[in-house]
């Protein structure tokens, strides 16, 4: 059993760390930015809570951060009462949040420097995932700190690898978000014109389901797209973010991302629309009748 602290308790990091400590059956400290939530988390899983960051990084062998960008990453792991002010020497931090690969790399300098591990390892399975332990995890980092942390990862993890040194794991996860909005728009554009040609769009998904077309996308929300449901999932103002992060790194890389610039707009239209907070396959939207 290891100590463990876990800082972010969103809609994935809540059951995340509910895992280390119902499955691993690890020794759990949680801080959350709304105190409630961490009070909350305390009275299902049991475990403690911690005041500040520091505090529940304090003893811990591992602290795992999941929180929302790159500044609310800095704002919960530096300063005073940050936590890698409360880290013991040895400890490794995996900062689960979607990021850029720049903070990553300077994760992983600051905290060579006092004697830390790091591990940047950004998900991949929503809220569903976090949910039964059926995640995606992609990390960077080094090899020997992967090898400690993997055993704890495990616990939600439907795979989970080791991409390269630190950076890599948010590169992964940038790949993993130009497919699937990739896919969310081909699936809405494909849906659409079905309906529209008047066809059965539930038999029509019952076959396409079993060839070249499947994808997540289409196994989970074909129905709710019809159906204008967006009120769950990822919400579009964090697939924005994402996006940012890929076309800003794009441009480091020179990849040229002609499609995900353009699906980036079409999100911007969704957000426009008071969309900010639906699912991302709320681009179907865009698609329907006036």
């Amino acid at each position: 059993m290891a100590r463990v602290a876990f800082i972010g308790l969103g809609v994935m990091g809540y059951p995340m760390a509910g895992h280390l400590r119902k499955k691993g059956k690890h020794d759990v400290t949680v801080y959350n930015r709304t105190p409630a939530r961490a009070a909350q988390w305390v009275r299902e899983f049991g475990g403690a809570s911690a005041p500040a960051p520091r505090e529940a990084a304090r003893d811990a062998d591992f602290v795992f951060c999941c929180v929302g960008n790159d500044d609310d990453v800095r704002s919960v792991l530096y300063g005073e009462s940050g936590a890698l002010a409360g880290m013991k020497k040895g400890a490794i931090l995996v900062d689960h949040t979607t990021a850029s690969a720049i903070l990553a790399r300077e994760l992983d300098a600051r905290t060579r420097e006092l004697a830390l591990g790091f591990l940047d390892a950004p998900v991949s399975g929503g809220q569903a995932g976090a949910e039964s332990g059926q995640l995606g995890i992609m990390v960077g980092g080094d090899p020997a700190h992967f090898a400690r942390a993997r055993p704890v990862l495990d616990l939600y993890a439907k795979s989970c690898a080791l991409i390269g040194p630190a950076g890599s794991g948010q590169l992964c996860k940038m790949v993993n978000q130009i497919c699937v909005v990739g896919v969310i728009q081909g699936l809405a554009e494909g849906l659409n014109f079905g309906q529209r040609a008047g066809l059965d769009m539930e038999k029509v998904i019952s076959v396409i389901s079993k060839g070249a077309a499947q994808s997540w996308q289409m196994e989970n929300r074909w129905k709710t797209m019809l159906e204008n449901r967006f009120d769950f999932g990822f919400a579009i103002d964090w697939m924005r973010k994402d996006l940012g992060i890929c076309l800003a790194e794009s441009k480091v890389n020179g990849a040229r991302l002609p499609v995900t610039a353009l699906l980036d707009q079409f999100y911007a239209q969704v957000q426009a629309r008071g969309g900010r907070r639906w699912d991302s396959s709320g681009l179907i939207s865009l698609l329907a009748r006036d």
